[in-house]
């Protein structure tokens, strides 16, 4: 086995790479163990250097790697992550216009940063997106969406890097976006960003949607408190919350996590919660509802590690 601090701290800083780092830090559950190896990546070069020692037989171990965001769709295992966290900043947080309707937004950029810029240019079309707390490279590879909005209706291209360090280009009918998926789930390659196709629009209007969009989420959602957005997937037919709520789950809790009385579809950390507290409710909130009204719920929450 090689040793694979020596070989990452060949190829990013030592500063960079952080042993046995708290997920709790990079979560917006706010709880979780620690990763093996927690890793700022600033470059495409050393991204595909990455990868390529990841597929050496010699490191085989730690083929198992996971590329963290801001961590708003995650939910890591009390016991950690056995394995590398990849965090892309530096050129991976790049947001530019290409042409006068063409935004590219790297991966590692925050969607309010994405639709900051299109406001700032009078592009709408990704007003939707403004109040998404999580990265381009996240949003893409989950579909997100709020308000009649979400990514596939604007994508024109998504960047992505091969396991073996090659980057390839998808459409976005290549991309295959559907409710809360692409075909970027689950697969072990990495998105680099992506080219945001929007339309021009009136500053003042796209300023008054994202402004309504932004006072209705503090209205009715928990965001006083740790949670990772809404925890569950939309059942055809029906809405997530409103299940929860006929099943008298609102406030149910297990140790410090919370289904929210402001709005059934978010699990909080309300106090201290441990990720198998979050866990646990997850799956009593299932099993409850499945009692009550004959329909199961999937989570969006993404688990990492052993549960």
């Amino acid at each position: 086995m090689i040793d694979i601090y020596d070989r990452l701290s060949d190829i990013v800083s030592e500063k960079n790479i952080i042993k046995n780092e708290s997920m709790s830090r990079h979560t917006t559950f706010r709880c979780g163990g620690p990763a093996d190896y927690f890793v700022r990546v600033d470059s495409k070069d050393e991204l595909s250097r990455i990868l390529k020692l990841f597929n050496d037989e010699k490191a085989k171990f730690f083929r198992d790697f996971y590329v963290v965001g801001n961590g708003s769709n995650l939910l890591v295992s009390d016991k950690g992550y056995r394995g590398v966290v990849l965090s892309l900043a530096g050129e991976f947080e790049k947001v530019s216009l290409i042409d006068e309707t063409t935004v590219f937004a790297g991966a590692a950029a925050m969607n309010v940063s994405v639709a900051n810029l299109a406001k700032d240019n009078s592009l709408t079309g990704f007003e939707f997106a403004h109040g998404i707390p999580g990265t381009i490279g996240g949003a893409l590879i989950m579909n997100a969406g709020a308000y009649g909005g979400e990514m596939k209706q604007v994508v024109k291209k998504v960047i992505a890097m091969e396991e073996d360090g090659n980057i390839r280009e998808y459409t976005c009918d290549e991309a295959d976006f559907g409710y809360r998926t692409s075909a970027f789930k689950g697969r072990k390659c990495v998105l680099l960003g992506a080219e945001i196709e929007l339309k021009k629009g009136d500053r003042k209007v796209i300023e008054n949607t994202m402004s309504d969009l932004m006072s209705r989420r503090r209205e009715k959602q928990p965001l006083e408190f740790p949670s990772a957005g809404s925890t569950f997937k939309r059942p055809e037919g029906y809405f997530a919350g409103k299940l929860i709520q006929d099943a008298g789950l609102a406030g149910y809790s297990v140790g410090g996590a919370e289904v929210s009385t402001k709005h059934c579809g978010f699990i909080i950390n309300k106090k201290d919660a441990t990720a198998s507290d979050v866990d646990m409710l997850i799956k009593d909130v299932q099993k409850k509802v499945l009692e009550n009204s004959g329909v199961e719920l999937c989570p969006e929450v993404i688990r990492l590690g052993e549960f």
